[in-house]
């Protein structure tokens, strides 16, 4: 025996969204890993489907790419249908897309707000409402929104990303609130300040990387294979009480002051 049977998700259908690169890859290739079959969702077709075939090779694993805004009501509506019907019911859903805009306030535009705040927090919305319909009916599933340090952390020229963060700890809860009574299971998963292409400049940025080892009590930046046994935590079995909760993965940053 090689593992406790409450966290078996062999054969679970995943949609993880934004999971081209990043982060979203790391936990799409983490549910391969463990047996489910994993859809791969993003904007870029040509991205999604290079995504797709590297997890396929890497794990052995069915994986699906379906390529659609997820600020798009109408075509997040349209992916749950073919997706269900050509993929199977969906049991987990991971709502990872996410934009970073780095600004001071006072400049931030209206186009940039409201940009970062749907892809942020609206797209959670649309997707875990579409999926939900289904889930509901079958009496089961498992939502999980990632959220960020900023969800309960502010920091100077971001404030409206930790903003759609802080939403979407509340539409997690709120989620949570509605669902739970039909059996589904809303958690968030919340990094801290992890090592990707997307934040390589701040990595290569010796000052904000020596601020970010004095603040966090890791000392170090993660690395997103480190947020896979929570992700599988959240959708497997093991975690069928745990609900309405955000875990912050995080090296204990918002541990300590």
């Amino acid at each position: 025996m090689t593992g406790h049977p409450t966290f078996d998700i062999a054969g679970r259908i995943a949609l993880v969204t934004g999971s081209s690169r990043g982060i979203g890859y790391a936990l799409a290739t983490g549910l391969a890993e463990a047996g489910a079959v994993v859809v791969l969702n993003g904007r870029d077709p040509q991205a999604l489907s290079a995504a797709r075939s590297d997890i396929a090779d890497r794990t052995g694993a069915d994986v699906r790419a379906y390529a659609f805004d997820v600020t798009d009501s109408a075509a997040v509506t349209d992916a749950a249908a073919r997706i269900e019907s050509e993929v199977g019911p969906v049991h987990i859903v991971v709502n990872n897309t996410g934009v970073q805009h780095r600004a001071p306030l006072l400049e931030f535009t209206d186009q940039d707000f409201h940009r970062v705040m749907d892809t942020n927090l609206t797209s959670a919305f649309l997707v875990g409402r579409e999926f939900a319909r289904a889930m509901v009916e079958r009496g089961a599933g498992k939502i999980v929104n990632i959220c960020s340090v900023q969800s309960e952390l502010g920091r100077a020229g971001i404030a409206p990303y930790a903003a759609s963060k802080g939403a979407l700890k509340m539409l997690t809860r709120g989620m949570c609130a509605d669902w739970a009574r039909y059996g589904l299971t809303v958690n968030a998963l919340a990094p801290g300040y992890f090592d990707t292409e997307l934040t390589s400049a701040l990595v290569n940025d010796t000052t904000f990387t020596d601020w970010l080892v004095d603040r966090t009590p890791a000392r170090r930046w993660g690395q997103p294979e480190e947020l896979v046994g929570t992700l599988l935590f959240l959708v497997s079995p093991a975690s069928n009480f745990v609900n309405g909760q955000i875990v912050y993965v995080d090296g204990g940053m918002t541990a300590v002051v």
